[in-house]
């Protein structure tokens, strides 16, 4: 999606691409895991039923979900730091500075706020009855 502004990827197959980022950020991606092209689009597939497990957070007060957003901050970091080099990453960011950190500080709150507003918008769209909504009972 970052092409018409970033340029052609590295990967003729946007598939192939998407698989490439799963194998850097996994410790073990699934054995299924591939990529394929139909006529007109790139696919990627994996396999169908993974036996993972989500925690009901829509009933998390807020000292479970400020745990739970900090575990699955370490994971996505942790995700992250395999797909680089650990020296190149460490000189981009700098030891000395706090540059980066307060980079990263500002986009996750930009990211919050449009993480809201595109909330309120899905809102105003199911309200006006542009967007189904389905909701399911929490059990």
């Amino acid at each position: 999606m970052l092409e018409p502004y970033a340029g052609a990827g590295a990967f003729a197959n946007q598939g192939q691409r998407v698989v490439h980022g799963y194998r850097l950020m996994q410790p073990a991606s699934d054995i299924f895991l591939g990529w394929g092209q139909g006529l007109t689009r790139h696919y990627f597939f994996r396999q169908l039923r993974d036996m993972k497990l989500s925690p009901a957070v829509e009933t998390f007060g807020r000292t479970e979900m400020d745990i739970y957003a900090g575990w699955c901050g370490r994971a996505l970091a942790l995700a992250h730091a395999r797909s680089g080099c650990p020296a190149t990453l460490s000189g981009y960011m700098g030891r000395k500075s706090d540059a980066f950190d307060r980079a990263i500080a500002a986009f996750s709150v930009a990211y919050a706020d449009q993480n809201e507003q595109d909330h309120a918008a899905l809102e105003r769209a199911v309200r006006k009855g542009a967007v189904q909504a389905v909701f399911e009972e929490v059990r």
